[in-house]
């Protein structure tokens, strides 16, 4: 099982993932190999490894990035020496500078009537005793750590084209919370792409992926929303500590801003006190959000955001409509859309075959943002309840922790 666990790790762990700044180092980009048959049998036997496949990757991204990421009490990847707070009163900030710690940065939510302040922490100070000083220092303050997001699928081999039929394009707006998307991609050809985070681009084949299964067109291809306007926000670009807690905050505060109606987001990770609060503010607000539930198996505890209170979670299922062995599974699962056997764009004109709930989340997303045209929060409700209406239901009759409320999307994503 060793050999399992090193497997799925490189399968995991996306070349994507870098959700502050150290020159020219890039997120560990371990090679992708294919999940082989005998790969799949091996994890059937043990599906209780799985969850450790995902800290395996954790592990090895903070072993490679010691100075600026740490793990937290869990074993979480945290950014070292950075502590946050949304909107926290000002004397809660002066006796935080009184002890010593720093303001670093402060994040404007601007879409959200609120801000992220980022506080440094004293030199010498453990980043762990640091969040337990603050809390003491003012407990009415929701202090947290900066915890980093990582993807939720990983590719599993190249070179299929998918076999679709074009369609109209669909009219609307679209975000993602990702890695960067290769706009260059001939998919993306005559559609518009806003992206956001990054001084310059940094694509990646994990953003491009689920962009293109979002609102990819072409002559054999197609995603859920084809022809969408989409708002990409990279919280990655390329950095080691990419993918933090603050740096998605900052992306649900654009898309807001920008009243973009659903925002897909194909990241995992541990609860966090200001992403959580980030989260409620977006769906107050008549956004919906969609997310992937994870890849650490049915025994393992709920990812986030995706089980957050109002983000439609989203498991995946193969070409035989049969739940992906690897996924969560819990109260947080609301459909399953396809999430293996499917393809999605790489770059260079080139396709993959994918697998994970990173990939079915895209789909859900994308049937939700053709009902829902603007942020609202009756509208965001009646979206998901038309959507119920269309599903297949699976498993047990109704609603379940596997299948939720049942499969949309089953003709996207088929290949050769």
């Amino acid at each position: 099982m060793r050999r399992l666990a090193f497997i799925f790790s490189m399968i995991l762990v996306s070349t994507a993932q870098a959700q502050i700044t150290v020159p020219n180092v890039r997120l560990p980009a371990l090679p992708q190999v294919p999940l082989t048959s005998s790969v799949v049998e091996d994890a059937r036997t043990d599906l209780r490894r799985l969850e450790d496949v995902r800290r395996l990757a954790v592990r090895d991204l903070i072993r490679r990035n010691r100075p600026v990421i740490q793990a937290d009490r869990n074993g979480a990847a945290i950014v070292r020496g950075e502590i946050l707070a949304v909107s926290p009163e000002q004397a809660a900030i002066d006796a935080a500078l009184a002890a010593g710690f720093t303001v670093a940065r402060i994040r404007v939510l601007e879409g959200l009537d609120a801000q992220v302040v980022v506080l440094g922490v004293p030199q010498g100070m453990d980043t762990l005793r640091a969040l337990d000083k603050l809390r003491s220092l003012a407990p009415s303050t929701q202090f947290d750590l900066n915890h980093i997001y990582t993807s939720s699928g990983g590719k599993v081999r190249s070179g299929f084209v998918p076999a679709q039929a074009a369609v109209e394009s669909v009219v609307g707006k679209l975000g993602l919370i990702d890695s960067g998307v290769d706009a260059g991609h001939p998919v993306f050809q005559d559609v518009l792409i806003h992206q956001h985070g990054c001084s310059a681009p940094v694509p990646e084949a994990h953003g491009t992926a689920v962009a293109s299964l979002m609102v990819g067109r072409s002559g054999d291809f197609h995603g859920s929303a084809p022809g969408a306007e989409l708002y990409a926000a990279d919280v990655y670009c390329g950095m080691p500590t990419g993918g933090a807690a603050d740096a998605v905050a900052e992306a649900f505060s654009w898309l807001a801003h920008e009243h973009v109606p659903v925002i897909n987001v194909s990241l995992v990770g541990p609860p966090n006190v200001t992403l959580e609060t980030v989260v409620r503010l977006v769906v107050a607000r008549g956004h919906l959000v969609v997310a992937a539930v994870g890849n650490d198996g049915p025994a393992a505890p709920p990812l986030y955001p995706a089980a957050y209170p109002g983000v439609v979670g989203v498991t995946g299922v193969d070409a035989h409509r049969r739940v992906l062995f690897e996924a969560g599974r819990g109260p947080q699962v609301r459909f399953a859309a396809p999430g293996a056997d499917i393809s999605a764009a790489k770059s260079a004109r080139v396709f993959e075959v994918v697998r994970g709930t990173s990939f079915a989340a895209p789909i859900v997303a994308g049937l939700l943002a053709a009902r829902l045209p603007t942020p609202d929060p009756t509208g965001a409700q009646r979206a998901v309840e038309e959507l119920a209406r269309e599903a297949v239901d699976l498993g047990a009759a109704g609603p379940d922790p596997i299948y939720g409320l049942g499969l949309v999307g089953v003709d996207y994503g088929k290949s050769k």
